[in-house]
């Protein structure tokens, strides 16, 4: 049987088509989901230079921010659902997630509810304990934020150190730095 050029052409193009339709469909699907997500406020942030690491950082990658106890509703507003290398660590007065290509996200102690080992998030799945995820709330929403070592065995220090940081509670004075709080 010989191959007619028309019809390959022909299923070419309608693959084409089907794929930018999904594309289509899954664009329209985000910016649905930022629209009802439009009563979530913008998280505190800071520049990097205020940071004051009270330990070394632990680095990995910042895999999502869904409403508490439903990990498949990614948060999609203020760049909270885009996946990201990252480093997380705390200061006095909370816990950073520093992350390349989308915004700093700083959490401040009192908004802090606490930290555990996890499974998954926002459609990542790992092993037993393969996430830190980080409950805390912003604004009068109860957020859950995924983040995932680059050396899975620092994860049980990552929830020590922000557990710690809950069970100081902030510090009586932040210094100005210039940042949204």
């Amino acid at each position: 049987m010989t191959t007619s050029w028309v019809e390959r052409a022909v299923l070419v193009g309608v693959v084409v088509v089907l794929f930018a339709a999904v594309l289509l469909l899954m664009r329209r699907g985000w910016r649905a989901r930022a629209r009802r997500q439009a009563d979530i406020p913008m998280p505190s942030g800071a520049p990097v230079a205020a940071i004051r690491w009270l330990d070394e950082p632990v680095d990995g990658r910042y895999l999502s921010s869904t409403r508490a106890g439903d990990w498949l509703d990614r948060i999609v507003v203020h760049s909270m659902g885009v996946p990201s290398r990252a480093r997380i660590g705390r200061d006095i007065d909370g816990v950073w997630i520093e992350r390349q290509g989308a915004a700093d996200l700083f959490i401040p102690a009192a908004s802090l509810i606490g930290a555990r080992l996890d499974r998954g998030i926002a459609g990542k799945v790992y092993e037993q304990g393969g996430i830190v995820t980080i409950t805390w709330r912003l604004g009068g929403t109860e957020i859950d934020t995924g983040f995932r070592a680059d050396a899975p065995v620092r994860h049980e220090e990552v929830v020590a150190d922000i557990n710690a940081v809950l069970a100081k509670g902030p510090s009586p004075v932040r210094p100005a730095s210039g940042g949204v709080q």
